[in-house]
């Protein structure tokens, strides 16, 4: 094991060790209860079980020797990564009946994507909607008719939501089944030579949609490595995913396989199948470690540096920025996948895909081997892929050497030495930078502010032409409490065209840019928030902003005196419309970033 995974794990289980211990007390009470729907009173129990009226499942309903399983769904058939789930349950239930188990759709949650909402008034209802999902987790196992529990989820909030509900009822086994990428559309590179130039008012609108209607054109998950395709490959490394499911394309004979595999599964893992296994024993500080490694080895989202800690949290684990920031520096990047290259991730999956990243990650000691997962004790499990021998689903030995090398590569020959995700801090608080796709020559900006209280602002200013010049780029009141710290994905064409004219640019913000996190230099997620009293409200224009990746420096060079004249900015009257106005008391929730984001924070520490 290398030297600082090992001192990491250790620091993160030693300032975690009474709140851990207290998670697992409460799904160890929760487990002594056993099967909860031999308790409950008669009328209750028919109320559980009336729907399935009719058909094969009632009577094993009725009895305590077979497995009922939760299937807890994100279906809706608007958005292509959750469409493929439509026939999901339909195919759980009947790999269930043939080994005398039964299954039933416990909830829905909700599915929103932030590609469909990015810029618009919903987009301040996306991190909220992890919270929502949670909770709506909760109340779908709540019934406590379940021995397991399957969850159906795939993008940006959805996943860390279902996981964080999930770690709720930790003494359930429980499965992650994923839906899969949609194939390869149109190329990266020539979307965003589409991009830009509509950015500069050289392409119309027509010819922009055209251009993106070839690039997300069927079921599955896009294609390019942001939020929803780390989840994917984070669920796999943390092993709550089958061995190599993650990117297998939905609608085709291996996906259906692989589903019903996970039925089964998870049915061995229930209490009646003889090999208990509850989530709480598999999701613990190694595993977390193991998922902050890949995210850092893979150039992934930074919606993760929230998500990470947030879903810790649910589970008794105290993950700081640090921790991640400190395994960067020895984690090497493996992966070029846009937008930290021009490749996709079915290329990836082609490459040799998360089997291949295991094994090379394992072989350098980088990860936990010595872990729990879905298939029961051990990492190494994972260093295979599925295929169908005749028909039947087996797993074989995933390639011992990458496919590509332009896009995955080994340890010992690495894209870069270091992962790419660095803790900035100074006087204008504590931000996360990610600079796996920004040049060496861009990772120090040092330029005048000008300030935007909102995406609008600063895209109305390049329309006119007032930022053909050196700037950093300062978006304030985008933080969770703000106004739900909305995505800022927007800004990254009009910032790119301005750094590719040569000006040095880069953005300071309290909001977030998630997986679209590119080749501008972004200092993001800064804490406290300019809401909450963060420095961020006393920033005026043309104060000097130094914006430095290299050293962990995130600074404006104001002098103390002047700041302490000068009176924070007031934010702007919104929140409402679009159902915003019912998500207030969530806002006022929100703990800071570097605590994941999240209304439970508080909830939490008070039982540990």
């Amino acid at each position: 094991m290398h030297p600082r995974v090992r001192e990491v794990t250790e620091r993160l289980a030693g300032r975690s060790r009474a709140s851990r211990a207290q998670y697992l007390s409460q799904m160890a009470g929760a487990a002594r209860e056993g099967v909860q729907r031999s308790r409950l009173p008669c009328a209750n129990f028919a109320h559980g079980v009336a729907g399935c009226a009719g058909t094969p499942d009632l009577q094993p309903l009725q009895l305590m020797e077979a497995a009922n399983v939760a299937i807890v769904t994100a279906y809706n058939d608007m958005l292509s990564a959750h469409q493929p789930y439509a026939g999901m349950p339909a195919q759980i239930k009947s790999a269930l009946r043939g080994v005398g188990a039964t299954g039933q759709v416990a909830g829905g949650v909700p599915a929103m994507c932030d590609g469909v909402t990015q810029g618009e008034p919903g987009m301040e209802l996306s991190l909220a909607s992890r919270e929502v999902i949670a909770m709506g987790t909760a109340i779908a196992l709540a019934h406590n008719l379940f021995d397991a529990a399957l969850y159906l989820g795939v993008c940006d909030k959805i996943v860390p939501g279902l996981l964080i509900g999930a770690l709720r009822f930790g003494h359930l086994p429980a499965l992650f089944v994923p839906a899969g990428p949609m194939a390869s559309g149109l190329p990266n590179r020539d979307k965003a030579l589409i991009r830009q130039p509509y950015a500069e008012g050289r392409l119309d609108r027509a010819s922009l949609l055209a251009a993106e209607m070839q690039a997300y054109h069927a079921p599955g998950t896009c294609t390019f490595y942001g939020t929803a395709n780390t989840n994917q490959l984070l669920m796999e490394v943390m092993g709550l995913h089958l061995p190599g499911a993650s990117f297998v394309h939905p609608g085709t004979p291996l996906r259906e396989a692989l589903t019903r595999e996970a039925a089964l599964q998870v049915t061995r893992l229930a209490a009646p199948g003889g090999h208990y296994l509850p989530l709480c024993q598999i999701l613990d500080e190694r595993v977390v470690v193991n998922a902050v490694v890949a995210l850092l080895a893979t150039g992934g989202s930074t919606n993760h540096t929230l998500h990470l800690p947030a879903l810790a949290r649910a589970a008794g684990i105290q993950l700081t920025w640090q921790d991640m920031a400190d395994l960067s520096e020895v984690v090497p990047g493996l992966a070029r996948v846009y937008p930290n290259g021009q490749a996709d991730i079915n290329q990836f999956q082609a490459a040799g895909g998360v089997p291949f990243l295991i094994r090379t990650l394992l072989e350098a000691g980088l990860l936990h081997e010595d872990v729990n997962t879905v298939l029961g004790p051990g990492l190494a499990r994972y260093c295979q892929e599925p295929w169908l021998d005749q028909g039947r689903l087996a797993w074989r030995a995933a390639p011992q050497h990458s496919l590509d090398e332009s896009i995955l590569r080994p340890v010992d020959r690495p894209f870069t030495p270091e992962g790419g995700l660095r803790v900035l801090q100074g006087n204008l608080g504590r931000s996360v930078v990610k600079v796996s796709a920004v040049a060496e020559l861009q990772q120090v900006v040092e330029a005048p502010a000008r300030v935007f209280h909102d995406q609008a602002g600063l895209a109305e200013a390049f329309a006119r032409g007032e930022l053909a010049q050196d700037f950093v780029a300062v978006l304030r009141f985008q933080g969770p409490q703000a106004n739900g710290m909305p995505e800022l994905h927007k800004l990254t064409p009009l910032l790119g065209v301005l750094q590719d004219r040569g000006h040095r640019v880069a953005l300071v913000t309290d909001g977030r840019m998630s997986g679209a996190s590119g080749k501008v230099l972004a200092a993001i997620h800064i804490c406290p928030e300019a809401v909450a009293g963060g420095p961020l409200a006393l920033v005026q224009d043309g104060d000097l902003i130094r914006v430095d990746a290299r050293s962990g420096v995130l600074e404006m060079k104001v002098t103390p005196a002047e700041l302490a004249r000068r009176q924070p900015a007031r934010p702007p009257v919104r929140g409402v419309g679009c159902g915003r106005e019912l998500f207030a008391f969530m806002r006022a929730a929100f703990s800071p970033a570097d605590q994941g984001a999240s209304v439970f924070t508080d909830a939490l520490e008070a039982l540990q």
